[in-house]
């Protein structure tokens, strides 16, 4: 954890956020966002913390939850500073679906919070030297949201019923995001995947493995690392309120399951609902949000 101290400087091309900037930004201006582990350990306790060899995240049971955090996608194990740490609450990165209510809720939990997925990236000369990221998905982002839903739109209008398997991939993502040197050694852990076992009689394509589908989701990555007390403070409420609760008016059943498109979650289910009617809705993302510049910072190593 001492190790973690000496925060990286962000390479030409990164998007730079000063201090003055990321008061203004608003959350909804951040799709995906990357730290080193331990920062975000330090900035938000009352979501994530160490205890011992257990990384502790805030369960649904539990007070904390109920100001909000991740919804974290893993295996059940974080290498942090060259430890294994176990997590107590996590989302799994393949699950099996049979039914609609299981899907109903499982599309409801993924979207409710920012997703949080864990990485190791080494430098190619020293591969001694390894750093543990946290990768933050705003699933609140009109793209990013809308890359989630509409995948899961399409695959459902294209088996009709059949069994179906869908990933989703963030590694194209990070892996630009790195500068050249650097290499992320468990890319694996930046997708998460769900299986639709459907109650049919033939389920050829699904048996033929033609109804797996993969969506590769692509946005601008935030460099949320930085030395500076101020801009530590500031990133620290930043993420309080990107990960805030989100509040329902309405049941899920009730309520649109996207924001630009026209129907329910129950008419796209049922087929009655074409996924790329939503296109031609006018989009969230292309509100004037304030600008974010561009890093002019001079060539480093993000390691």
């Amino acid at each position: 954890m001492a190790g973690a101290a000496c925060e990286p400087v962000a390479r030409p091309s990164l998007t730079s956020i000063s201090s003055g900037e990321l008061r203004s930004l608003w959350t909804c201006d951040c799709e995906l966002a990357l730290l080193p582990l331990a920062q975000l350990l330090r900035l938000q306790p009352c979501a994530i913390q160490l205890r011992g060899d257990q990384l502790v995240v805030a369960g649904p049971g539990e007070p904390a939850a109920a100001r909000g955090g991740f919804n974290v996608f893993c295996d059940g194990l974080v290498r942090l500073d060259g430890q294994l740490y176990r997590l107590s609450s996590y989302i799994k990165r393949y699950v099996e679906l049979t039914n609609y209510c299981d899907y109903k809720d499982y599309r409801e939990t993924i979207l409710s919070k920012p997703m949080l997925f864990f990485i190791n990236v080494q430098t190619k000369k020293d591969t001694s030297k390894e750093r543990t990221y946290a990768f933050l998905v705003n699933t609140r982002h009109p793209k990013i949201r809308r890359q989630i839903e509409q995948g899961m739109d399409m695959v459902i209008s294209s088996v009709i019923g059949e069994s179906y398997r869908l990933q989703f991939d963030f590694q194209e993502a990070v892996k630009n995001f790195f500068p050249p040197g650097n290499e992320v050694i468990n890319g694996e852990n930046l997708s998460f995947a769900y299986e639709f076992k459907a109650d049919a009689l033939f389920d050829f394509f699904y048996w033929f493995g033609l109804s797996n589908s993969i969506v590769k989701v692509n946005g601008k990555v935030l460099n949320l690392s930085s030395t500076s007390p101020e801009k530590k403070e500031t990133i620290k409420l930043f993420l309080e309120k990107m990960s805030e609760p989100l509040i329902r008016r309405s049941s899920f059943s009730d309520r649109k399951f996207s924001v630009t498109s026209r129907g329910s979650i129950d008419d796209v289910f049922n087929c009655n609902l074409s996924p790329r009617s939503s296109l031609t809705e006018p989009l969230l993302a292309e509100l004037p949000f304030p600008s974010v510049l561009e890093s002019e910072e001079t060539p480093n190593q993000f390691i």
